[in-house]
């Protein structure tokens, strides 16, 4: 699957202000900083198509970009790619953050679109106790999610493979089954294939499946 074209269409302050679609969402969350803007920019093969920046917290709303795709068969899909807000560092006032993460669990929870999440993990660190206790949540309101470790440019292979061999290891004190998860990085756009073709067999399967 290659991704043909990518456009910005809305920020949002809530999920019910989202857009009324039938389209299948694939959102992207991880904590602030994680390099989640320059994934979605290195997904798309579109620079500054998502705003990156040096500050954590850039992203304050759900973001939402309509995505049209085409797979070996030359079949066009549309999809939507979704940027929610970073989690952890920013700073932000606590009534600022508790909104943040209002809107964000009931996006997650309430969305009837959403088809999966891909959580960003920074590679360059080991096991943060934020990453694990979203993890966690995800798993309480059973939504499928694919960890992606991100920034692994930035580190020696050595290092980056500890780094994830270690979080996939904390999971096991509560997970039975561990997700799928992939390296990435968005210099040498390492990954980016592999998520593509998943994101193509799911859009295969959104379409397959009655609603």
């Amino acid at each position: 699957m290659e991704i043909r074209s990518a456009k910005y269409v809305i920020s949002s302050p809530s999920y019910q202000s989202c857009p009324l679609t039938d389209l299948p969402e694939y959102a992207f969350i991880g904590r602030s900083n994680v390099g989640k803007s320059s994934l979605i920019n290195m997904l798309t093969d579109i620079d500054k198509l998502a705003k990156t920046s040096g500050a954590p917290g850039k992203t304050q709303l759900i973001n939402h970009f309509n995505i049209e795709s085409i797979d070996e068969k030359r079949v066009v899909t549309k999809w939507w790619l979704v940027d929610l807000p970073g989690y952890g560092f920013a700073k932000v006032s606590i009534a600022q953050r508790k909104k943040w993460e209002t809107m964000i669990e009931d996006f997650l929870k309430k969305r009837e679109t959403l088809a999966h999440v891909f959580l960003l993990i920074d590679s360059r660190h080991e096991p943060q106790k934020l990453d694990l206790e979203f993890v966690d949540r995800l798993g309480k309101w059973e939504i499928p999610f694919t960890l992606v470790f991100t920034k692994s440019d930035k580190e020696n292979q050595r290092t980056v493979q500890g780094h994830v061999k270690d979080f996939l290891q904390k999971m096991r004190e509560h997970w039975q089954f561990l997700p799928r998860h992939f390296i990435t990085s968005a210099e040498k756009k390492t990954g980016r294939g592999e998520i593509l073709r998943l994101i193509g067999e799911m859009n295969t399967d959104w379409k397959n499946t009655e609603r």
